[in-house]
């Protein structure tokens, strides 16, 4: 098991399975999404799955401590009922915005989507989330263009 089980890299936004067997250990199931919804950012979208990886977990704790253990419950609900889907920086890239009513927050998350052009063995991956406050949902809203609005 010397071998990395996940290639993680920064660049490519997404992970890549190297090994069947241990990729398991560094890949987290979250949920799926509805393809009619993404399709604002991509038409070729080739899986509904959605997972995470132990180093994006690792990269959201670092720099959002506590988003992630108290709020990550609400990812799959994030994916599901997305309130606007907005234009990333990044192809094939989903920015994400929801609000939870029962807690009274707003979230942001990137999606990066799997498009048939990706490696066989990648996934639809989320790259960050996090907990934003009122101030920030309103500019993200008004300076990034806006690819879906829940009615």
């Amino acid at each position: 098991m010397g071998t990395k089980a996940v290639d993680n890299s920064v660049g490519s936004g997404i992970i890549k399975s190297k090994n069947v067997e241990t990729a398991v250990n560094d890949v987290n199931y979250i949920g799926k999404i509805d393809r009619e919804i993404y399709k604002c950012v991509t038409e070729d979208i080739v899986t509904d799955e959605v997972i995470i990886t132990e180093n994006q977990i690792s990269h959201i704790c670092e720099k959002h401590p506590t988003d992630y253990e108290r709020f990550g419950k609400y990812i799959p609900q994030i994916l599901a009922e997305p309130d606007y889907i907005l234009e990333a920086n990044k192809p094939n890239t989903a920015f994400v915005l929801k609000r939870i009513e029962e807690e009274g927050k707003n979230f942001q998350l990137i999606l990066r989507i799997k498009t048939s052009k990706d490696i066989e063995d990648y996934k639809n991956s989320i790259i960050t989330f996090l907990k934003i406050k009122d101030k920030e949902w309103r500019r993200c809203i008004r300076n990034k263009k806006i690819l879906y609005k829940r009615e």
